[in-house]
């Protein structure tokens, strides 16, 4: 089973809506949204700016007119435009519509889906809820980790399996029989959450034992020696999944940042979500570069010294090379992991 990608309910700012052809993943923890014509095909991806008052969403829809909306708490944002806030008004959300799990439209309707009750409600507006009608989810509609919807069908995202990462789609809202099945292209896959953990591995931290000093002499003496080690992140094999991506003027970030970002939320993932729970901020995410460093210490008579360095990886390729280093005299790998654990 591979690893797979967060589920919206724990990944705050983070969903997918669609408008016309197009479909949108929205990243707040990155600033940005991918823009797709074709998710199976992975075809005219383009990245842009998510304007500050977009961000964080609890949840994000849009309809078939272009307006696009951003759900917090009990009201939602109404804009034309997620990259430049263009038009936006500011409606409460009916108690009737309040706190659903996922919010769609398709085919003229709004849809909130409440998954714990295994219901849909089904509105024609966000802001009144006076023709708000409940219908039951199917079961096979009820394990979708992203839901979203255009004028012509609603679709949602499939828990990763042992083949892709696959949505289903269908014309009429729901219905068991009307649902098509198709893979996500890896490109796209590289910016949902979790995603690296699919298309190129799990990360992992290890030690990585750089120099092993050993006193061969029969007295206790001081001992310098110099050792090089790698610092830094491998910023070439790791743009290399940015390639096929259209990164507009109003992202802040370079593609560099932008990727670097990426592997950054990739690493604080628990093991679930193919990261490693930890928090690299205060690493150097300069390119890789090689640094010397002289040490000093004493040692006894056949005493030997361990000189380990830890690094980070995706996959099978080690990507992030941490700065400290740690010397004792066990031979067997440090267990400490140097880094702070990542916020939950």
């Amino acid at each position: 089973m591979m690893k797979g990608i967060i589920p919206k309910s724990k990944a705050k700012g983070i969903d997918i809506c669609g408008v016309y052809y197009y479909t949108y993943i929205i990243r707040s923890d990155l600033g940005c949204y991918m823009e797709t014509y074709d998710l199976n095909k992975g075809s005219n991806l383009s990245i842009y700016g998510l304007h500050p008052s977009c961000q964080n969403g609890d949840h994000y829809a849009a309809d078939g007119y272009g307006y696009f909306y951003i759900i917090k708490g009990n009201s939602y944002r109404k804009v034309s435009s997620m990259e430049t806030d263009n038009g936006a008004v500011v409606y409460s959300l009916p108690p009737k519509l309040q706190g659903g799990d996922h919010y769609l439209y398709s085919a003229g309707y709004f849809y909130i889906i409440f998954k714990e009750r295994g219901i849909y409600r089904k509105t024609g507006y966000l802001n009144y809820d006076s023709d708000a009608v409940d219908y039951d989810l199917p079961p096979k509609c009820r394990n979708g980790l992203y839901y979203w919807g255009n004028p012509f069908h609603f679709s949602f995202l499939k828990p990763t399996s042992e083949w892709a990462i696959e949505f289903h789609s269908g014309a009429e809202f729901c219905k068991d029989a009307c649902l098509d099945v198709s893979s996500v292209h890896p490109d796209v896959v590289n910016f949902l959450p979790g995603g690296l953990s699919v298309t190129i591995g799990p990360a992992f931290g290890i030690w990585e034992s750089i120099k092993t000093i050993t006193n061969k002499t029969n007295t206790t003496g001081k001992w310098h020696e110099k050792i090089t080690k790698k610092v830094g992140y491998k910023k070439e094999k790791m743009s290399q999944i940015t390639h096929n991506w259209k990164i507009g003027m109003s992202v802040q970030k370079s593609s560099g940042a932008l990727i670097e970002s990426i592997a950054k939320v990739q690493f604080s993932f628990s093991a679930e979500y193919g990261g490693s729970k930890v928090n690299t901020d205060n690493e150097s995410w300069n390119e890789e570069t090689e640094v010397e460093e002289q040490l000093t210490f004493e040692l006894k008579p056949n005493e030997s010294v361990y000189v380990w360095q830890y690094k980070l990886g995706i996959g099978k390729e080690s990507v992030l090379f941490c700065r400290d280093i740690l010397i004792d005299n066990n031979p067997n790998f440090p267990t400490k992991v140097p880094l702070p654990p990542a916020q939950s």
